[in-house]
């Protein structure tokens, strides 16, 4: 389903991808790049990537047929596609952080930025979505950031970037089309495999929210709009958006305990 661009790099992919949307382009582009100069993450991060190291590609779809509401649930579909994509190309054995963060023994492999992207005044495409995946291939410990690591460090060898396109590519189309095919209705399948691979679930977690303030506590499950609902001794609360901290491992028996709403 897929319409493929490389370019050697560019500033932004989703921003690219934003413009081509706005100006009606039809869903399955994607551009890939080598580097990416001032690419955006989550919370209005800056996402560098390196010339030849890293991999960043946009992808544009338009959910026609599903609610509103139910978008929320599609950064953390493209979270799992990244999890079984990087198990696929690579053999790397990856979770997320909630929302969508991968990591691989507890450091960050790749991120996701997903933008809702509305059509300019008078355009017939309707509404779209921007999904953005940036992951390190091959630097080593000096080029990252602490508390990052590489494909080729997680696995001990380089994998092509090729190779790591097309897998990410071949399972986000199989996820995105069954969620689409539901209506985004994630219970039947998406609520279930996300919670295998969110290692947030059962840890002890402080949620930094945009707004300043923060919530501490256990992480429980995840509700039916894709928020992180958090137990923290009093009350319970949901969070849609904000950085979390795992504070401690998780514990493996509280991990199992608590059902993912919709599952």
């Amino acid at each position: 389903m897929w319409t493929i661009r490389r370019v050697a790099s560019t500033g932004s992919t989703n921003a690219d991808v934003t413009a081509a949307a706005r100006a009606g382009a039809a869903e399955g582009l994607v551009l890939v790049a080598d580097h990416q100069q001032t690419g955006r993450g989550r919370l209005d991060r800056t996402w560098d990537t390196p010339a030849g190291q890293a991999v960043a590609m946009s992808f544009l779809l338009r959910p026609t047929g599903v609610p509103l509401e139910r978008w929320p649930w599609l950064p953390l579909l493209v979270g799992v596609a990244a999890v079984e994509a990087l198990e696929g190309a690579a053999g790397a054995r990856a979770v997320l952080k909630w929302p969508n963060d991968v990591l691989v023994s507890g450091r960050k492999l790749a991120g996701i930025l997903v933008e809702r992207v509305d059509g300019d005044d008078g355009a017939e495409a309707g509404p779209a979505a921007v999904v953005g995946v940036g992951i390190n291939l091959t630097q080593d410990h000096d080029a990252l950031e602490p508390g990052a690591t590489s494909l080729q460090l997680a696995v001990g060898r380089a994998v092509p970037r090729d190779v790591v396109v097309a897998e990410f590519g071949e399972r986000l189309s199989r996820r995105y089309n069954a969620w689409r095919q539901a209506q985004g209705d994630p219970s039947d399948f998406l609520a279930a495999a996300y919670r295998r691979s969110c290692d947030t679930l059962g840890r002890h977690v402080r949620a930094e929210l945009p707004n300043g303030g923060e919530v501490v506590g256990q992480a429980v499950s995840i509700d039916d709009a894709g928020r992180l609902v958090i137990d923290t001794g009093q009350t319970t609360t949901a969070v849609g958006a904000g950085d979390i901290v795992h504070l401690r491992p998780r514990r493996d028996a509280r991990h199992q305990g608590p059902p993912v709403s919709g599952c």
